[in-house]
């Protein structure tokens, strides 16, 4: 990721302008009644200094000050036909202009992430937005600005993109702490994306395992590693059944952060769906349904960011990731429609449709965070079912939980983040749908009644004890079809900052 520090002073103080390569001003929105931009302290502070009207040079460009957009000016290093010094003789040449809209958080964070690109292949960028004590608009626009920076893996042998600017300095009166977390936060969103898109040729469950036991070990934590022969002794019907058709055996990880102090917080396990490809089994998929399959593993990845994440930011909170790893494939051990599994704990489970696998490896996962792990909170993260993203689109996760106050805490987290979520209901009343004449439980309803996404949850509710449980379905949001904002194109890493920023908040 770039670098993104934080001086003290003002523009017309600033004593490093010859390293700087570029200048960005905010301008925002004209407001009710008045029709004219809004340029910010630092528009006016950068005009004194460059010795022109830049408020005036942007109503010329006919920009608009909407919240996402940007417009560069490159001012003119001598006079033609004269010797006479120019204004900002010495002074940075190219000028950024940053849309800001209304200067909320949103706004914010599309502001970081289109000055990010607008910023490209240059070195040090300097500006004075959102260098306020205002932590909430310094984490805003500095996610924007990082998670706008994302440069995607490639594998190609062709030259690389201009990649973001090296450095990013805020000058003012800044939130350092704001700063931090906002840093953190969104390297925990690249790590999702950079490991939700590694082609799945490479991205075995073996892979992913040894990913993550080097990540933790990097920061100092515990994990565990279960291989198919530790899965069979400990009973994990639904890891292996799904895991059973790929030549790339499963795997069970486990990633444990805990308080240097021994913390006074909670103990938070968060499960995620981690299969590496999904063809759907002998239940497959449609061709085209199967391109975006390498993503499925979202939800391990934001699991294994949360718990990285916590550790660098010394959270109270004690946190175990469990990371559920299989391939979903066709093959000569590949389970069936009508197999009955029993699960970790024994529960057994009829199946009816191959390609609702996710929902039996999350069924082994919580069953055995809540026998052997004891957690405070359980929250589970999956790319679970395209009812999800059917019914809210591909902008809100759906939110399954009877806690009243983890609703609230994960709608503000969802609201300060821009990973928003949308509190669905387990409907009592289609509880019978998961019920099977011939095991404890069918995973996939015979006779449906709709509400797939629903029926999902009342489905992995039964795995989950008496603890405190959250689902969060991001079938929708982990994936995009085009950039917008700070959102990238295909794998978004969405969920990693908003587990994060629940941690932050838990009591």
């Amino acid at each position: 990721m770039p670098e993104v520090v934080l001086a003290e002073g003002t523009l017309t103080s600033c004593t490093f302008l010859d390293d700087v390569e570029a200048v960005a001003v905010a301008v925002g929105s004209p407001v009710d009644g008045d029709d004219e931009l809004q340029p910010r302290a630092g528009t006016v502070d950068a005009s004194l200094l460059y010795g022109i009207d830049l408020a005036e040079l942007a109503e010329r460009a006919a920009f608009s000050g909407a919240a996402g957009t940007t417009h560069t000016i490159d001012l003119p290093r001598v006079h033609v036909g004269s010797a006479a010094s120019l204004p900002w003789a010495g002074l940075p040449h190219r000028i950024v202009f940053v849309g800001v809209g209304r200067e909320t958080t949103s706004d914010l964070r599309r502001a970081g992430a289109a000055l990010a690109r607008a910023a490209r292949g240059l070195g040090r960028v300097l500006t004075p937005l959102a260098a306020t004590p205002h932590g909430s608009a310094t984490r805003a626009f500095v996610e924007g600005y990082l998670l706008g920076a994302y440069v995607p893996v490639k594998l190609s042998a062709e030259a690389p993109a201009d990649g973001p600017a090296r450095e990013l300095v805020l000058i003012g009166d800044g939130d350092q702490s704001a700063l931090d977390s906002a840093v953190q936060s969104a390297w925990a969103t690249w790590l999702v994306r950079d490991l939700a898109t590694v082609p799945s040729n490479i991205k075995s469950p073996e892979w992913f395992a040894d990913r993550a036991v080097d990540l933790a070990t990097a920061e100092g934590l515990t994990t565990t590693v279960l291989d198919v022969p530790a899965l069979e002794a400990q009973g994990f019907g639904g890891i292996l059944a799904v895991g059973r058709g790929s030549s790339r055996p499963p795997r069970l990880v486990t990633v444990t952060y805990a308080p240097v102090d021994g913390g006074s917080g909670q103990h938070v396990v968060v499960v995620g769906k981690g299969i590496t490809y999904d063809t759907g089994g002998l239940s497959i998929k449609p061709r085209e349904a199967m391109v975006p399959m390498k993503t499925d593993m979202a939800g391990a990845a934001v699991a294994l960011a949360a718990v990285l994440g916590a550790s660098r930011s010394g959270s109270p909170h004690s946190v175990t990731a469990v990371l559920p790893l299989a391939e979903n494939h066709v093959g000569a051990g590949s389970y069936r429609p009508g197999d009955v599994l029993r699960l970790f704990g024994g529960t057994t489970v009829e199946i009816a449709n191959t390609d609702a696998e996710g929902r039996l490896v999350l069924a082994d996962a919580l069953a055995f965070a809540d026998a052997t792990l004891d957690p405070d909170v359980l929250v589970d993260v999956a790319t679970l079912t395209g009812a999800a993203s059917v019914g809210l689109g591909r902008g809100h996760a759906a939110l399954f939980s009877a806690d009243d106050a983890l609703v609230a805490a994960l709608e503000a987290a969802g609201r300060e983040t821009g990973e928003p979520v949308w509190h669905m209901p387990l409907v009592e009343d289609y509880a019978p749908a998961v019920a099977s004449t011939v095991a404890d439980l069918r995973h996939v309803p015979a006779d449906p009644p709709g509400g797939g996404a629903v029926t999902a949850a009342l489905f992995l509710r039964s795995f989950v004890g008496e603890r405190r449980w959250v689902h969060l379905d991001i079938a929708g949001p982990s994936r995009a079809a085009a950039r917008k904002h700070e959102v990238s194109a295909g794998a978004t890493g969405y969920g990693a900052r908003l587990v994060l920023r629940l941690l932050e908040t838990l009591d």
